[in-house]
């Protein structure tokens, strides 16, 4: 797993060994950032869940202007620590080690945020059910939502969101997009 582009491009990122965290792979990784390409520049970004902080890493190194890796693993928010680091983006990534919730529900706002929760639990629904009731996401913000492709995600306010979806083999990217007012 290594930083696909930007300012930390190349370098070599660390993961947890054994299944407690399942990292986006690099292929994932490259269509996410393709997509969101000219929309994360001097953006906030949210990445929960993190595992290995990879996508709050990528958006730092691609011009992000600061951003928030938020894992409940303690041993997975040590290896973000230390691939925050070895990027020496410590001064943009801030760790938030414990539930998800509790960042959702201090409403702060984000223009880009990153959902790649466990795939066998309904921690996507929970959480796109509390961004929207806290409004935390920006007018034209983004949600990248990374799950298996039997996940049936929940419809949000189709007033206040566009959803579009990619295929990548079993993985279902779907990117939802909050209108302008």
């Amino acid at each position: 797993m290594r930083v696909i582009s930007g300012s930390a491009r190349g370098r070599v990122l660390k993961a947890l060994e054994g299944e407690e965290t399942r990292p986006t792979t690099d292929k994932v990784k490259e269509s996410i950032f393709n997509i969101i390409q000219f929309d994360i520049e001097d953006k906030r970004v949210l990445d929960l869940f993190a595992g290995s902080g990879q996508l709050a890493i990528e958006a730092i190194s691609r011009g992000a202007k600061s951003a928030v890796a938020v894992e409940n693993s303690r041993r997975a928010a040590d290896i973000i620590k230390q691939n925050i680091k070895s990027c020496g983006f410590e001064d943009y990534i801030k760790i938030h080690r414990g539930d998800f919730a509790e960042v959702l529900t201090k409403g702060a706002k984000y223009d880009v945020i990153f959902l790649d929760p466990p795939y066998k639990s309904n921690l996507i629904s929970r959480s796109l059910e509390l961004i929207d009731s806290f409004d935390i996401l920006s007018n034209g913000g983004i949600i990248i939502c990374e799950t298996d492709s039997s996940v049936q995600l929940p419809v949000l306010s189709e007033e206040k969101y566009k959803y579009r979806t990619y295929r990548y083999g079993r993985i279902l990217l779907t990117v939802i997009r909050k209108l302008e007012d």
